[in-house]
């Protein structure tokens, strides 16, 4: 009798973990609401966007996707919430292209992008502007290049933070065009666009909407566009590829994640049905006015993109001589 006992109390002790390792099914997800996790504050257009993207999810599903603000040590306390999240797919995470930077820049931090969280889809792109005040003897990027060699050391570049999207692009430009400039960092876009009207800076590198008012209102013009395609809102500025300095493409972007080890068959829908929300209406018409492209992406394609976004901006920081954090 002692073997039949043994039989049966390890086939119930199996059917007990089994019960508690059975992984959640795509064919019920989901079946309660889900968080998407923004590791910043609400307001800006990354945020805008994610909530509308979720407003959708929310019509799809039939379950509410709720955004949750996790603001603070720039990114890392939202990344870490979502790290220590379960891997049931019930918590989504906002990613973008200034986390690749950060796994660049900095010496350690308490998540690695590249295999803490696995991707779903990109939900926007978009490249930067370089722009000059109106009325700027720069008309084109070829001036701006051909003057700053003509003249070593005497043009200044404006972007904000050092470190930053807009600071590295402009290092970029700097080292493919092989020009001797000063690259001003400052605190913040109004605080670059005002040093822009001022005449501080000869051209300044930002995104659309940062500048968004001075452009629309004349008192900026845009030069060049650093994605590979032109601008939807900005059809007649040429990219920087277009202008000359070929191979130059900086294009930003945001998406959507979750931590690692979400079943494979749950990652599938939402990829989806995020690539089917970018699609309606409202999202793209915010994504144009704002000078964001609103196009999925698949997670391998994306696991690609956060690799070698990593590897371009570990380059260009050692190239620029920035040390890391």
């Amino acid at each position: 009798m002692k073997p039949t006992t043994s039989f049966f109390s390890a086939t119930s002790l199996a059917f007990v973990v089994a019960i508690f390792l059975t992984p959640v099914r795509a064919d019920t997800y989901p079946s309660k609401p889900v968080r998407i996790i923004v590791p910043y504050g609400p307001g800006g257009i990354a945020d805008v966007t994610m909530r509308l993207v979720a407003q959708n999810l929310s019509k799809r599903f039939g379950q509410q996707f709720f955004i949750e603000n996790r603001p603070g040590a720039g990114g890392v306390v939202g990344m870490q919430a979502a790290r220590e999240a379960a891997a049931d797919g019930y918590t989504l995470v906002m990613v973008g292209g200034g986390l690749t930077i950060a796994k660049a820049l900095f010496k350690s931090l308490p998540y690695n992008i590249e295999t803490d969280f696995t991707p779903i889809s990109t939900t926007a792109s978009y490249g930067l502007v370089i722009a000059t005040k109106a009325g700027s003897p720069y008309k084109a990027i070829s001036d701006v290049i051909a003057y700053a060699k003509a003249h070593p050391g005497t043009i200044n570049f404006g972007t904000i933070n050092a470190g930053s999207a807009q600071n590295l692009s402009a290092e970029l430009f700097r080292i493919m065009a092989g020009l001797d400039v000063t690259i001003v960092p400052y605190k913040t876009t109004p605080d670059l666009a005002s040093a822009v009207l001022r005449g501080d800076v000869d051209v300044a590198f930002e995104y659309f909407v940062g500048f968004q008012s001075p452009i629309t209102n004349g008192q900026m013009s845009v030069l060049a566009t650093t994605g590979r395609e032109r601008a939807n809102n900005l059809p007649d500025v040429p990219t920087i590829i277009e202008s000359g300095l070929d191979g130059y493409e900086v294009t930003s972007w945001n998406g959507i994640a979750v931590r690692s080890g979400v079943p494979a068959d749950i990652i599938a829908q939402l990829n989806r049905a995020v690539g089917e929300a970018l699609k309606s209406p409202e999202v793209q018409k915010f994504s144009n006015d704002a000078g964001m492209d609103a196009r999925g992406m698949s997670p391998d394609d994306l696991q690609n993109r956060i690799k070698s976004d990593v590897a371009k901006w570990s380059q260009v920081i050692e190239k620029a001589g920035i040390k890391k954090r």
